[in-house]
């Protein structure tokens, strides 16, 4: 039981500093939201390495603490949505099996910005936000791809480690 809080507790500790990383990096890619998700690496080791329930708290605790260090109300709510979908989607297609972890990752990157996306229409009360489509759709699948090929590597090294 000792390990499995130290792990949570290093996965979140990771994935601050990653979102905090983001923060840094100065690339604006012009469209509100749309973000490398470098947290999100830490969510899909943990997809593969943690209980699916501890995994949704983990994403949980790291949007919320993440909102409240470096963001603000919205950006909670943003992330939350896109967050929770974007895991269950992705815990979805990892026990259908077949789905490499790049392609789980994709989908994640993809409904992440989806869920946003649904959120943006509620908050505006419009849905001509919904221009952001395709643009959303081929940045989660980019940034998806990175992210799932770094998961892939860092699981590979990991293979000891189940928690």
């Amino acid at each position: 039981m000792r390990s499995r809080v130290a792990y949570f507790g290093v996965f979140t500790a990771l994935a601050l500093i990653f979102s905090y990383v983001e923060t840094l990096i100065p690339i604006n890619f012009g469209i509100p939201g749309v973000k490398l998700g470098l947290a999100n690496l830490i969510i899909v080791i943990a997809l593969y390495k943690m209980k699916l329930r501890e995994t949704y708290l983990l994403s949980v605790v790291r949007v919320l603490l993440s909102g409240f260090i470096f963001g603000n109300y919205f950006s909670i709510i943003y992330s939350l949505a896109g967050g929770i979908l974007s895991l269950t989607v992705m815990a979805l297609l990892k026990k259908r099996e077949g789905f490499s972890v790049m392609g789980i990752s994709i989908a994640g990157g993809v409904f992440h910005n989806i869920g946003q996306l649904v959120v943006a229409m509620l908050v505006v009360e419009t849905f001509s936000v919904a221009y952001y489509v395709p643009v959303l759709l081929i940045a989660g699948m980019i940034t998806g791809l990175m992210i799932g090929i770094v998961a892939n590597e860092m699981l590979k090294r990991l293979v000891n480690i189940q928690l």
